[in-house]
């Protein structure tokens, strides 16, 4: 899909809220612009979608029923920030990273593991001395965490994405906080596909009887659990799951993180 076709798609719901460009990116001298919908609330909810350009079906999702999220949301009170395709090139060209080459996603922070010794993952295990916001990343990722930035830390933080690399009609999730709230949404995910349980997905993570992962990347979920967010996630379908099981999946994590930011822990 070209990116006008999705801007047009995400302007056409300005009336749900406040839709603000909140910073435009430049690839071969074609502005992107980049968006965010506000919707205000008692508690609140951050949802990001679109880092990586291979994994349509987050921003799909949001731009095609963002009116029904916003009436969910409406109704438990539940103010939204949704920023919903943070690399416009990289999905317009059907590529992971953006038109440049760069990687947006896990770079919001860096671990110092050893005196002087800073790495953007910690392995499991793996102890660290402190952590730093990381200001070298990504022309996306530094807008989009500029932004965040503005506004105190949320109830709660979803992050959707897809996974490229395992084959088949499958969900998992990388989760912080406690299991026990993000169970149901697995179980509910099995009637639209299987559940990734007790099997590793990459060089150094296997997912739990449940299909959740705790893993400490760099990224916008690790760094909102970072400044003491009590729900984040980033959730993953598989890239051959079809569009309309992705909205399944995607719509009962998103409804459930709205119903956790409406519960609220503070």
């Amino acid at each position: 899909m070209r990116y006008s076709d999705y801007a047009r798609l995400i302007r056409s719901h300005e009336s749900l809220g406040e839709l603000a460009e909140y910073g435009q990116v430049l690839e071969g001298g074609q502005p992107y612009p980049l968006f965010r919908l506000t919707v205000p609330g008692e508690r609140w909810l951050v949802i990001t979608s679109g880092f990586h350009g291979e994994e349509p079906a987050g921003p799909i999702t949001l731009a095609t029923h963002l009116p029904d999220v916003v009436a969910y949301a409406k109704q438990r009170g539940v103010g939204l920030r949704v920023y919903p395709c943070i690399n416009p090139s990289g999905f317009e060209d059907g590529t992971r990273y953006n038109r440049s080459g760069e990687k947006p996603n896990n770079d919001f922070l860096r671990y110092e593991v050893a005196p002087g010794e800073w790495r953007g993952e910690l392995n499991e295990g793996q102890d660290h001395l402190r952590w730093a916001l990381y200001d070298g990343g990504p022309k996306e990722t530094r807008a989009v965490r500029s932004d965040l930035a503005r506004f105190r830390p949320p109830d709660a933080a979803l992050d959707i994405h897809q996974d490229n690399y395992l084959g088949g009609t499958a969900t998992y999730a990388y989760t912080f906080g406690d299991k026990s709230a993000y169970r149901p949404f697995m179980d509910a995910a099995t009637r639209h596909v299987t559940v990734i349980r007790n099997q590793k997905v990459d060089d150094h993570n296997i997912t739990d009887p449940d299909g959740l992962i705790e893993y400490h990347d760099g990224s916008v979920t690790d760094w909102y659990m970072r400044q003491g967010v009590p729900y984040t996630a980033a959730l993953e379908t598989t890239t051959p799951t079809s569009q309309e099981s992705c909205d399944a999946v995607n719509l009962l994590w998103v409804r459930g993180f709205i119903d956790l930011a409406a519960r609220g822990k503070r």
